[in-house]
């Protein structure tokens, strides 16, 4: 035979190799012997692919399966739920050579865990690795453990027995000064519910000793009512199911009653306490729990009071955004004028940038027609525009429309309140009539316009907010700021990029295309046929000076299609004196009578009437109040009101 250098060996190291190969058979099949009898389960599988090549007969009595079904099956169809843990440890045993692990378990056939311990040796035959893993209970191991204990006092005699028993006093000892020391209370109930032990903490909270209770039966004593009155049935109670049926229980909020007859409410676990596989009792562990509920309820009544409020300002500020899409955007701002031309470039211009606006022009001319133009435009487009009347807001409250206030505040300051400035924080402010602002105030302005920062009235705290500032004025601001009447300093902090909204009177071409644009508006409001706008009526219009610009001549338009007779318009324009009137009663009087018609009584209660249930609609229905019918009709909210009872049904 020839060697591995090439040489042919002799006799004696031929016989030598026979030997030992021989006796490597025979080990072989020791070890294979011992394997298939040894008492612990064991399986031998591919680590890599996780094919079974064997499994001896502990294992397969162990998963109560043949070996014909189990070898050629992969280990993680065996162990299916646990391909995690079974992973990790393949691959430590793979690297270290040997692993054991009690991570991975099993189910019994009644469902409840195994204690398991898996101990895995990984080898290599044939050049193939190969992973040899056993399986021990460890409950099996305990009690084998507990037994042998058992028979070494035996042997041993009466003086281990008192080794033993002093041991499991002082163990029982120990265990006693825990539950003494355990701030939750903790008592004991055997198969029938008796009380078996009680401790302080429990005997503190129930009111009750525990000679009391120990030898009773629990549940009537302390658990016999539901919080809400009702009796609480022994069979539906947590505590006893845990002992009956063997299940534990977490309750979060019921109540026990104490010795004088009050309830506490309380969370608690019931956990059977099982012996040699047979529920024997029950221990029950409690904490009082009244003040943290009552606290959980008033922090959900805070939120849910929140959420409400929450709510309530996302609605509001979904309706304002819907508002402001609703307007006509920059490109339907209507007119053929250069003046227009201008406005729309300078929009085009200023409206991506954050540039702070100055918006000039006398009223009626549509600042704030533009103003909505550039934030439409902006990248802020998706947040809200927020418009503040300035003329409209009394002078002791503009702090805290701009900035908001904390409750107590001030007289009156009932709950915490959101300025405008943090309601358009994101967006766009746009500041109507900024002239109107007291001096006062315009230096706490100017501070959020330079460092967007800000207090609110009665909180010391300093918010910050993203704003871009849009102003619109028709003052001159510059003759003011000369005259000390508004500061110079604010003036040319919103003047950064000033748009000018010139007059109806000096752009006189835009005059048809808006006379159109509102007729074509008040008719489908008024849902008559639109009538034709003449060249006589252009002429007329456009003769006049229009003081009070482009609102000046919606609201003539209004009367004219309001007072249509036989489909014609007719515009008989009064002096700018003669536009000021106190009642819708008298604008019919004056246009009837300037087109020389006489109406009866019948006619003029139905064109009153008409009048009132437009403006009601305009109003969304309110009559008192800013923008309500009684202020668009220029009449006191009484006299309104005593004309809508005399009226009746509007619809009628």
């Amino acid at each position: 035979m020839e060697s591995d250098t090439g040489q042919v060996g002799t006799a004696d190291e031929l016989n030598g190799s026979q030997l030992l190969e021989d006796e490597w058979f025979l080990a072989s099949a020791i070890l294979r012997q011992a394997f298939d009898k040894q008492p612990e389960p064991g399986i031998i599988f591919d680590p890599h692919s996780g094919v079974i090549f064997r499994a001896n007969k502990a294992a397969l009595d162990f998963f109560k399966i043949a070996e014909n079904d189990i070898v050629g099956r992969t280990i993680g169809q065996i162990y299916s739920d646990e391909k995690g843990h079974l992973h990790v440890f393949t691959e430590e045993a793979l690297y270290r050579g040997y692993a054991w692990t009690r991570d991975i378990t099993l189910q019994r056939p009644d469902g409840k865990p195994m204690h398991l311990e898996h101990a895995a040796v990984a080898v290599t035959w044939q050049g193939k690795a190969r992973m040899v893993v056993t399986i021990t209970d460890l409950h099996k191991f305990e009690r084998r453990s507990v037994d042998d204990e058992a028979n070494t006092y035996h042997r041993n005699g009466l003086e281990e027995w008192r080794k033993a028993e002093k041991y499991f006093r002082e163990i029982e000892r120990e265990n006693r000064l825990i539950l003494a020391a355990a701030g939750e209370g903790i008592y004991g109930v055997n198969a029938d519910g008796v009380t078996t032990f009680l401790n302080p903490a429990a005997e503190m909270m129930l009111g009750y000793s525990a000679a009391e209770l120990v030898g009773r039966d629990m549940h009537s004593i302390i658990h016999h009512h539901k919080a809400d009155g009702s009796l609480y049935d022994e069979t539906e109670c947590p505590i006893y199911n845990a002992f009956r049926k063997g299940t534990l229980h977490t309750v979060d909020d019921e109540v026990f009653w104490r010795k004088n007859n009050t309830s506490i409410r309380v969370e608690y676990t019931s956990t059977p306490i099982v012996d040699e596989g047979s529920v024997v009792g029950a221990v029950i562990v409690f904490r009082e729990i009244t003040q943290r509920k009552r606290d959980e309820e008033q922090l959900k009544a805070a939120l849910e009071e929140n959420a409400r409020l929450r709510e309530r300002l996302e609605m509001e500020n979904a309706y304002l955004q819907e508002e402001i899409r609703s307007h006509i955007n920059h490109y339907n701002i209507l007119g053929n004028s250069q003046a227009i031309e201008n406005v729309l470039k300078q929009i085009e211009l200023v409206a991506p940038t954050d540039a702070n606006v100055l918006i000039t022009g006398e009223s009626g001319t549509g600042k704030e027609l533009v103003a909505r133009a550039i934030h439409q435009a902006s990248e802020r487009r998706d947040r809200p525009l927020i418009r503040v009347n300035c003329a409209a807001v009394p002078r002791e409250l503009f702090e805290s429309e701009f900035f908001g206030h904390v409750k107590g505040a001030f007289t009156g300051a009932l709950r915490d309140r959101i300025g405008r400035f943090e309601l358009a924080n994101g967006g766009t402010i746009f500041l109507d009539e900024v002239g109107e602002i007291p001096l006062d105030l315009q230096s706490k302005l100017l501070r959020v316009l330079q460092d967007q920062h800000f207090e609110r009235v009665g909180e010391e705290k300093t918010r910050e907010v993203d704003v871009r500032i849009i102003a619109a004025t028709n003052r001159d601001l510059k003759k003011e700021a000369s005259a000390k009447r508004f500061r110079e300093d604010l003036f040319f902090r919103l003047n950064v990029f000033p748009i000018e909204c010139l007059a109806l009177r000096d752009r006189p071409s835009d005059i048809p295309i808006l006379a159109d644009h509102f007729l074509e508006t008040v008719c489908s409001r008024l849902n008559i046929k639109k009538p034709t706008l003449t060249k006589a009526n252009i002429k007329v219009l456009s003769a006049y000076d229009w003081p009070g610009n482009a609102r000046e001549l919606q609201n003539v338009i209004e009367r004219s299609a309001i007072l249509l007779r036989e489909e014609k318009l007719s515009f008989n324009l009064p002096v700018p004196e003669e536009l000021s009137f106190d009642a819708p009663d008298e604008i019919c009087l004056k246009d009837v009578g300037k087109q020389n018609a006489i109406l009866t009584a019948a006619e003029l209660a139905a064109l009153e009437k008409k009048n009132i249930k437009r403006a009601l609609e305009a109003a969304g229905g309110r009559v008192s109040g800013k923008d309500g019918a009684a202020e668009m009709l220029q009449m006191k909210a009484t006299t309104l009101y005593s004309r809508l009872k005399k009226i009746g049904d509007l619809n009628g």
